[in-house]
C-alpha cells in the first residue's frame, strides 16, 4: 500500500494504519535524528525525538498536502525541526557547549592503542566541525554522508534544488576541511 493510500485511509478514520507508516519510516528517521544529535553528544535523546516527530506528524496529518511534498519529505522536515528545536533548548540550558567536551566515552585501557586514540580524536573533531556548520549545510552533509541519499533525495528532503544541494555540500565539505586543516597537516600540534 502506498503512502498516499495509507494517509487517505487514516484521514478517513482508519487510524490504526498510522502504525504502518511508522514502521515504514522509523529506522530512517531515527538514523537521521541520531546523526544530527551525534554532533552535539545528545545521542541518547534520538529515540525520544523520533517518537516526538511521529507524534507531531500524526497530530498534523490533516494538514499534509500530497501535491506540495511527498510524505517522507514532510516527515523529515518535522524531524529536522524537532531536532533543531531541541538543540536550541539544550544550548539555552548550557552556558557554553565548549565547557564540557570531556563527555566522550572511553574504551577500556587494554583496547586503547595510539591508533585508536588518534582515530577517536579525529572522529570527535569531525563531529565538532559538522556541528559548527549552518543548519542547512549540516542537514545536507548528514543526509549525504550518513544516510547515503542521492542529490535528488536530499533536495526533496530539504525543499531545495539539486544545484542548491550541491552548493550546500561543497560549502559544508570546504568548511570541514578548513576546520580540520591543522589536525591533518600536523596531528602532533593537537593535545
Amino acid at each position: 500500500m502506498t503512502d498516499s493510500l495509507i494517509i487517505r485511509e487514516i484521514k478517513e478514520g482508519n487510524t490504526d494504519l498510522y502504525a504502518d507508516l511508522m514502521n515504514r519510516y522509523h529506522r530512517k528517521v531515527l538514523a537521521f535524528i541520531y546523526h544530527m544529535l551525534r554532533n552535539s553528544q545528545l545521542e541518547l535523546l534520538a529515540e525520544d525525538l523520533c517518537a516526538e516527530t511521529f507524534y507531531k506528524a500524526y497530530r498534523s496529518l490533516h494538514t499534509f498536502r500530497e501535491a506540495e511534498a511527498s510524505f517522507s519529505t514532510w516527515l523529515y522536515t518535522i524531524a529536522r525541526n524537532t531536532v533543531l528545536s531541541e538543540l536550541r533548548k539544550q544550548r539555552s540550558l548550557q552556558v557554553s557547549l565548549d565547557e564540557d567536551n570531556s563527555i566522550v566515552p572511553e574504551a577500556p585501557k587494554e583496547l586503547t592503542p595510539e591508533y585508536t586514540a588518534l582515530r577517536n580524536e579525529k572522529v570527535q573533531l569531525v563531529r565538532e566541525a559538522i556541528n559548527n556548520l549552518p543548519d542547512k549545510q549540516r542537514s545536507a552533509i548528514i543526509l549525504r554522508e550518513y544516510d547515503q541519499l542521492d542529490y535528488q533525495e536530499i533536495a526533496n528532503q530539504l525543499g531545495q534544488t539539486v544545484s542548491s544541494v550541491k552548493s550546500l555540500l561543497f560549502r559544508a565539505r570546504t568548511s570541514i576541511k578548513c576546520q580540520m586543516e591543522g589536525y591533518i597537516t600536523d596531528p602532533g600540534l593537537k593535545g
